[in-house]
């Protein structure tokens, strides 16, 4: 099996390697397709995006190296979106949408942290309810769907990063899943893919890919789409957890993932 990653960050923002040493990588470690996913610019974060000028600088070496590498894999150009990010989204082949940040009144509250910050989210912006978190979450994330451009669902419960550390995350509360359950279905409508993400498995924050399988098993029931990916940061990371994550999917009812092929998205039996 070929495999694909669409979600891939490099030096341009939050990675730990440059673009050419992740193809190089991918080339070596059997994929034949790579797709590149700096964050969007944002204010409210700067440290972790793209800068304004160096999004211009990142679409362009994309595009030079997939020239220079064109006879051995296919490398495209995407964006992790991040939901209240305003920037020019010309000049991508793909659009991951996300959601990293509350939006409270005129402050934006991060939430994709460490397990000891997102308790004190928790407890200081929404009462030590884990329900009134997640509620918010939910609501705010069907929004991805609203900005007419995105391909991808990323992270789809990026909320519950911190599930295996934090017993306040407890994903069996009914209401939780139902608040989870119709924002999957609603984004099940509007945008269609969604991404099984490995990336909080390399980084030791869970066991499992997102989203979780009570959702992955929903997506099925709902008619979505579904593609791979790591959402790598370091080139050893392109494909964690892939090999348990095909039977994770195949469990689930799955009989195929989606992959971007010129400009369309695919499915490959698995």
């Amino acid at each position: 099996m070929m495999y694909q990653n669409l979600h891939t960050h490099s030096t341009y923002c939050d990675g730990k390697d440059s673009l050419e040493e992740m193809i190089v990588y991918a080339m070596e470690h059997g994929f034949d397709s790579i797709g590149f996913s700096g964050h969007s610019y944002m204010h409210f974060s700067p440290k972790s995006t793209m800068t304004i000028a160096g999004t211009e600088s990142y679409k362009s070496e994309v595009r030079e190296l997939a020239s220079k590498y064109a006879d051995r894999i296919k490398v495209y150009c995407g964006l992790e979106l991040e939901l209240n990010s305003e920037v020019d989204l010309d000049g991508y082949d793909y659009i991951i949408g996300a959601y990293h940040y509350f939006k409270l009144g005129n402050e934006y509250v991060g939430f994709d942290r460490k397990a000891a910050e997102v308790q004190h989210v928790i407890d200081t912006r929404f009462g030590g309810d884990f329900l009134e978190y997640a509620k918010e979450y939910y609501a705010n994330i069907v929004k991805l769907g609203e900005i007419g451009v995105v391909d991808i669902v990323g992270h789809f419960d990026l909320l519950v990063k911190n599930c295996d550390a934090l017993a306040s995350l407890d994903c069996s509360l009914p209401a939780y899943r139902r608040y989870a359950l119709e924002a999957a279905e609603e984004l099940s409508h509007t945008v269609g893919i969604f991404e099984v993400n490995t990336g909080a498995i390399a980084r030791g924050y869970r066991r499992t890919p997102y989203p979780d399988p009570f959702i992955i098993k929903a997506l099925k029931t709902f008619g979505s789409r579904l593609i791979l990916s790591s959402d790598c940061h370091d080139k050893h990371n392109l494909a964690c957890g892939f090999e348990e994550s095909i039977e994770l999917i195949k469990s689930c009812g799955f009989k195929e993932i989606w992959r971007l092929e010129d400009g369309q998205f695919v499915p490959q039996p698995i």
